[in-house]
């Protein structure tokens, strides 16, 4: 059992770690607002996300500074999770109705093995996923590996706008996503 306790206070630690970041965490929270597991950020309370970026499922490599100017729908999903499975057609849904909005979808693959991964998103989800099986992306974004599906949107800027510790339907993301979508672009002056 003694062997145990530094494992607990490391796990404790990166978790504590893991909540400072963006709007889901601790004070950064509490400003937004909560609607059931819907944390929504206004502009002015949004936190910068944490680097999104690895090897894509299908071979490469993706970053999400490469979508800056763009919302970026990230979704945590498993293989082996039932709710995911129940969500992919509302995600490509929203993601085909959005996308010309200047919307891109990301989906992040977790404890997974790659073929599974792969053999998931066939015929399912036609926007790219991360291959992510140590769940390094989900705690840094403070997402519980255990407790996906869950879905990070990104506004244009690439702050943390709104997450959703549930699976989704188009009717419930679908509106977030566009009114993220139609606000201000960030202005272009010099930097």
């Amino acid at each position: 059992m003694r062997s145990r306790r530094p494992l607990a206070v490391l796990l404790a630690a990166v978790t504590a770690g893991a909540a400072l970041a963006g709007c889901s965490s601790g004070t950064e929270e509490s400003r937004c607002a909560n609607n059931g597991g819907i944390v929504e950020c206004a502009p002015d309370q949004r936190s910068a996300a944490p680097t999104i970026a690895g090897d894509l499922l299908t071979g490469g490599r993706y970053d999400t500074s490469q979508a800056r100017g763009q919302v970026v729908v990230v979704n945590f999903w498993g293989s082996w999770c039932a709710p995911c499975r129940a969500e992919a057609d509302d995600l490509e849904a929203t993601y085909q109705a959005t996308r010309a909005s200047g919307v891109t979808f990301l989906g992040i693959n977790v404890q997974d093995s790659r073929d599974k991964a792969i053999a998931f998103e066939e015929g399912r989800v036609t926007y790219p996923s991360l291959f992510d099986p140590a769940s390094r992306l989900a705690l840094a974004l403070d997402i519980p590996p255990n407790t996906i599906p869950a879905t990070v949107v990104l506004d244009r800027q690439g702050r943390i706008a709104t997450v959703i510790r549930a699976a989704v339907t188009t009717d419930g993301l679908r509106p977030i996503v566009e009114r993220i979508a139609a606000e201000e672009p960030a202005s272009t002056g010099s930097r």
